[in-house]
Order: structure tokens, then sequence, then C-alpha cells
């Protein structure tokens, strides 16, 4: 059984049920048709064919000898058998009931007819049934008709009409399964957008009992999620606003407290301190909201690109930048923007030098690529997807870095929000390559590919 290779969907395993099913059925009175109604209706035939050669053997066998060459022009009688009169004619398996028919017509006529009267049917040039008789007493083989119970007689017409039967069964059956199965492929698209982050409309609940039942559960779970997600950001929305709150209070009574020409140091890590703190809010905040909220709008990827790596050169953190033929396409913008900012400070935390930033559109993917690099120590091949689990952090290349890490596990949050992926790779020459794949619209692939 390990070696036959099934259908995985349910669909194509119920059609396939389906026409084996028809096919047996169609076998199985195939079978029946002609074992129990066509077989003995032949096998009479062929009883009654003898009797009337064996009285057509007699007459001749008594007929005076100078008859002899009046019957033996009228019945075609010769005294060798011809070349084109068989023992076994050919079968042909194209007619596969005339053979049936015929093949067994001869064994039944042959069972009823004196060993001494052999039979022979010729195929070429006309169906024709030779037997030898006694013609005044001397052998002849004579030529007869063929009975119309060697023919087919209507079968194929009938054999036709329930191939067409079956056909029209399997159409219907098709059509059915189809109808059952589109309320799974809703359910299938449903989850797959839950599972990215996004809110899917509820589904139909009209169908079949069980497929209705299965919408039924979906929606509510779909609604309990959206519930929990709302009830969790209120949460980290109220713990953020109560955890700020007093920071900005200690912030103001250190400024108010230090007196002017204090220990510069300490003040300056207390502020440090504070920092870390509200970064780490921040980051909290980040993860948990993933954007999914926020509105795709079409905008310039390369654009942003750009912006941010202005905003980094400020700071003294130059990015090469090699940016392709990319047309506008809808994205969250704000989210966008903080997938990219993670993935151009981890390349400065992590990396340091040889910073870059490529862009590009696969069009047989019908997808945009975006792909933030360094030349740092790079990462372990085993390492690379661990390094995209939350609070999950690589080592640095310069001092100490803070955070919680999740800076990874956002970028690849904000992926999946836009049915995309995040790979990490060792870089060509050392390194590392965060590269996001995020897919095109039919619409928007057609207008990237036109623009390339």
């Amino acid at each position: 059984m390990r070696g036959i290779a099934f259908p995985r969907s349910l669909f194509a395993r119920n059609i396939l049920l389906l026409v084996v099913l028809v096919a047996v059925s169609e076998v199985c009175s195939l079978a029946i048709l002609l074992h129990y109604v066509q077989a003995p209706r032949i096998d009479r035939a062929a009883a009654t064919f003898a009797n009337y050669v064996k009285t057509l053997d007699e007459l001749l066998a008594n007929a005076p000898p100078d008859t002899r060459g009046v019957f033996t022009a009228r019945l075609g009688g010769r005294t060798d058998v011809p070349p084109q009169a068989e023992l076994n004619p050919p079968r042909s398996w194209l007619r596969f009931y005339r053979t049936y028919q015929r093949d067994t017509f001869l064994a039944s006529l042959r069972r009823y007819l004196p060993a001494d009267m052999p039979v022979r049917w010729q195929t070429e040039g006309g169906q024709r049934l030779w037997i030898r008789a006694h013609l005044a007493g001397e052998p002849y083989w004579i030529a007869l008709a063929v009975p119309e119970a060697a023919h087919a007689d209507g079968i194929d017409t009938t054999v036709l009409l329930s191939l067409g039967l079956a056909a029209l069964a399997t159409l219907t059956a098709y059509l059915i399964q189809r109808h059952i199965n589109r309320p799974l492929e809703h359910l299938a698209d449903a989850a797959r957008h839950l599972s990215a982050g996004g809110q899917p409309e509820p589904l139909p609940v009209d169908g079949p009992t069980e497929i209705a039942q299965v919408s039924v559960a979906f929606n509510r779970m779909t609604q309990a999620l959206q519930e929990a997600d709302a009830t969790r950001a209120l949460m980290l929305a109220g713990i953020s606003h109560d955890i700020r709150t007093p920071l900005t209070k200690l912030r103001l009574a250190m400024a108010m407290a230090i007196p002017s020409g204090a220990d510069s140091a300490f003040v300056v890590s207390a502020e440090n301190y504070l920092d870390q703190i509200d970064g780490i809010l921040q980051q909290f905040m980040d993860y948990a909201g993933s954007g999914a909220r926020e509105a795709p709008v079409e905008g310039d990827i390369n654009a942003l690109a750009g912006s941010l790596a202005a905003d980094f050169a400020g700071l003294g953190h130059e990015f090469e930048l090699s940016l392709g033929e990319i047309a506008p396409f809808p994205f969250r913008p704000v989210s966008m923007m903080r997938m990219l900012m993670n993935l151009m400070q981890n390349a400065v935390l992590y990396g340091v030098v040889g910073l870059s930033v490529r862009t590009w559109t696969d069009v047989r993917a019908n997808a945009v690529c975006i792909a933030v690099g360094d030349r740092g120590k790079g990462v372990a091949a085993e390492d690379l997807e661990k390094l995209k689990e939350p609070f999950r952090r690589g080592k640095s290349s310069g001092e100490k870095v803070s955070g919680t890490g999740l800076g990874l596990a956002i970028v690849e949050r904000i992926a999946r929000l836009h049915s995309g992926t995040l790979e990490l790779r060792a870089r060509d020459g050392g390194g590392l390559e965060a590269v996001v794949v995020l897919p095109l619209s039919a619409a928007d692939a057609a207008h990237a590919k036109a623009d390339a």
C-alpha cells in the first residue's frame, strides 16, 4: 500500500472514489448482462441454427447425384475450405461485444453439431459462416448467412448509453462535491487570513448542516480572538500609560532635585536607564500591536528605504543603497517603516560595518524583495531560524546591546501581515542578510512586470 499514491485532498479522493464506484458498477452490470442474458440467448440461437443445419445436411446428403451442380452453385459449395475462413477468427478489443457474441455463438454451434461438420468463420470480404455438409454423399463446404445472434444487435447502443449515463453520474457527483467543497475553501482562506494577522469576514452559515456547524464554530472563534486581541491591546495600552506616567514624573523630579553641577555621570546613567525602560515598553507595544488595524496605502518602498537610510546616515551609520525598479504597491506605511527600521537597527547593532539595503522585483514570484545586510561575524546556520523567536538575541559586534529580543519577531509578524516571509541567510563575503519577500496582487504584479 505504501507504493500507491493517493490524492491528498478530500475533493480529489471523493471524486476518485465516485469514479471507481461508477466504473465498478458498470463493469458488474456488463458482466451480469453478458452472462445471464446474452449468453443464454446466443446459446438458444445456436441450438436452433444447428438443428436447421443438420436438417439441411440430411436433405443434401439424400439429394440425387445429378442435382449436385445445382445445389453447389446455389449454396456456393466447394470441396476445400476457403483460405479466408478461419478456425479461430481474430479478436478486436475495440469491438469487444461483437467478438464476444461471435465466439460464444461458434462455441455453442460446434457443441451442437456432429464432429464431422466442422465450422469456420470468414471475416474478410464480409461476414460468412462456412460449414462442411454432405452433398449427395460427398463432403462439401457451404456458405451460410450469419445469424443475427452472432452480430451486435443493439447492444453497442446499450453500452454507449450506459457509458453516457455513467459519465453524467460522474459529472453530477463532481458538481455536488464541488458545491460541498466551496465552503471548505472559504474556511481555509479565512484561516490563512486570520493566521497572517488579519480579520476575516464572517463565514456564511447557510450551507449544509455539517459545514454550517464548522462555519459557526469558526466565526465564534474569530470573534473570541478579536475580543481577546482588543482586551490585550487595551491592557497593554493601560500598562504603558500607567508605567510611563511615573517615569515622566521621575524624570521631572530628578531634574528638579539634582542641583546644577552635580555628578553628571549619575545623571546620564539614570537618564539612560529611563530610556531603556521606555524603549522596552515600546517594543512590547509594537510586538503586541503588529499593525493589523492599519489600512494599506499605495506607497513607494524605495522612498521609504532611502528616507530611513538618510536618517541613519545622520547618526553616523552609512547604508549602501541598491534600489531596483519597483512600482508603487499597497502596504501599511507605519508597520513597514517599523519593519525596515528594526532590520536596519539590527544591522547597526550586530554588524556595525558593511551595511546595505537592496530592493528588487521578483517577476517570477510576483513579489517585492527587500534585503538588509551587514559584514558582522554572522550567525551559525543552525541558529538562523532561532533568531526570529521572541526574546532571542544574537551576539553583538560592539558594546552590550539592551532590549528585549523582539526586533526580528516584530519584523516577521509585519511580513506575515503583508502575506510575506522573512528569511535570514549568510551573506556572500561574510556577514548576515535579512530578506523580506512581499507578494504582489495580480494587478500589482502585472504593473511591476510592465515597468521592469
